[in-house]
């Protein structure tokens, strides 16, 4: 009778067997092609390091980043669960063992005149004493319990990638955070200069005023610049210290727990070579949202065979044995019993209810599509998004620096022209003003180019690699979930 069930339960298997479907966005060959955004001087047709931070140099950045995947707090939820998921696929794996169960149950006492159909029946009390052991298998007819596993393996996997998904943006959030408190220590000794030129004006403008060669209107619109320059400060020097405050909970510390040195930070860190960028083929295999997306996708397709097993009778095969008797009797003849053979249970089902979980599970399955493809389209956009708007903010930075060399120039000249006697002060000053604001949007526009160079490295979806020892425990299954970007299209069976 085993082998036979055992035979029926090979035969088939309930529900879609799960592939990427043909007409799924990840298929296009335009989603595999080269990146139209990467035409572009700035850019490398080469790999993306999993430790893309390791290309500014910057022992300090390396630092932060190794400490915050080590401790930051989302990354701790993202590990509990992924543990979470390997014990859900432990349960899931458990159905397919068999299942013991032992009872024993000694009592005193006397059966009532009535039970033993004697009214005026009054038996003395005894020990009396019951046992039993017995084992029990379910056998997966249709394969819902095959089903149900495979759904806990995507699951799994789901959330490794997610996992993965975390790490890349707590490294991209390191960055930018560092790198915003240097920016904007930067733009703050640019601006300070810049209230340091006004100041020299204003004071210029009251000696004139004084000398009767200059008017109050002057010295009033000098003082009135100089305020407004003055009022850039404070901005940027809260811009620092929320990014301090936010780099200190990201590494697992106190928000003014951040290190002391960057509060003085007035250099960003700075590529010297071009980014690496890849193709699309390359995008599609290791962003980790993608891969998340799929697995759902997976585990989706699973659960329509779980609902569909419902359809059919559920067999267990059982094997029992008993003892009972007086104690004073115990294993004597007759006190022992056994049953071998199978439970067949088949709730008529509600053929209507079962449809509709059916149904449900279809309908799912549909939805964890369209999020698939937008998944995908998604990275593609985030990731030609982000190509166009550094290599424009590049251009623009090529600009500004123009514009810087071409006032410093103009400064220069001022003040030759002065000193020769061919020119007043006012000039000079006004010309020192115009290098000031240029040198303060020059740094805005790099503060832009940092940051826009670490959320093309996140588009690209670098940051999430590790190294296997490097991994929380998740289990005896884990395997089957976790490790690098898996080779999309999959195709489960």
């Amino acid at each position: 009778m085993l082998l036979v069930a055992a035979a029926l339960a090979g035969c088939t298997t309930v529900g879609p067997d799960y592939k990427v479907p043909a007409d799924a966005a990840v298929h296009r060959p335009e989603a595999s092609a080269p990146f139209s955004g990467a035409d572009n001087a700035a850019y490398a047709q080469a790999a993306v390091p999993g430790k893309w931070w390791r290309l500014y140099d910057d022992p300090q950045l390396d630092a932060l980043i190794t400490k915050a995947l080590d401790a930051n707090t989302d990354l701790r939820v993202a590990a509990a669960n992924m543990d979470r998921a390997a014990a859900v696929t432990r349960q899931a794996q458990a159905a397919t063992q068999p299942s013991f169960n032992v009872n024993a149950q000694p009592w005193f006492g006397h059966p009532s005149g009535f039970q033993e159909l004697a009214p005026g029946y009054d038996p003395p009390s005894e020990w009396f004493y019951s046992m039993g052991a017995g084992v029990s298998y379910t056998v997966d007819l249709v394969g819902q319990i095959r089903r149900a596993i495979e759904a806990a393996n995507a699951d799994q996997a789901s959330v490794q990638a997610a996992y993965d998904a975390m790490r890349a943006n707590v490294a991209a959030q390191t960055a930018l955070a560092y790198a915003t408190a240097c920016t904007a220590g930067m733009q703050l000794a640019s601006a300070q200069h810049s209230v340091d030129v006004q100041s020299e004006s204003v004071k210029v403008n009251e000696k004139l005023q004084n000398l009767g060669r200059g008017t109050a209107l002057d010295v009033t619109r000098a003082r009135g610049q100089l305020e407004q320059l003055r009022a850039a400060l404070p901005p940027l020097e809260a811009r620092r210290r929320v990014a301090l405050y936010r780099l200190a909970t990201l590494t697992g510390e106190t928000p003014n727990q951040f290190p002391q040195q960057l509060a003085q930070c007035k250099t960003p860190p700075e590529l010297k070579q071009p980014i690496p960028v890849g193709d699309g083929a390359a995008l599609l295999r290791r962003r980790p949202d993608i891969r998340e997306a799929e697995r759902a996708l997976a585990g989706a397709t699973a659960r329509i065979g779980v609902a569909t097993g419902d359809l059919y009778p559920k067999i267990t095969l059982g094997l029992s044995a008993d003892s009972g008797s007086f104690l004073d009797r115990f294993g004597g003849k007759g006190s022992f019993g056994y049953s071998i053979g199978p439970l067949i249970s088949w709730t008529i089902p509600n053929t209507g209810a079962v449809q509709a979980r059916i149904a449900e599970a279809e309908a799912s399955t549909k939805a964890a599509y369209a999020r698939f493809d937008a998944t995908v389209l998604n990275a593609l956009r985030e990731t030609e998004s982000a190509l166009t708007v550094y290599a424009r903010e590049l251009d623009r930075d090529d600009a500004l620096k123009a514009a810087r060399d071409q006032s410093a120039e103009a400064a220069g000249q001022a003040r030759k022209l002065y000193q020769y006697g061919k020119t007043d002060y006012l000039t000079v000053l006004d010309a020192e003003r115009t290098l000031a604001n240029n040198e303060s949007a020059l740094a805005a526009s790099q503060a832009e180019v940092v940051e826009d160079q670490i959320k093309l490295f996140l588009a690209l979806g670098g940051g999430w690699e590790q190294e296997a020892a490097d991994k929380p425990a998740q289990g005896p299954d884990a395997g089957q979930a976790s490790g690098g970007p898996v080779s999309l299209p999959v195709n489960v069976k």
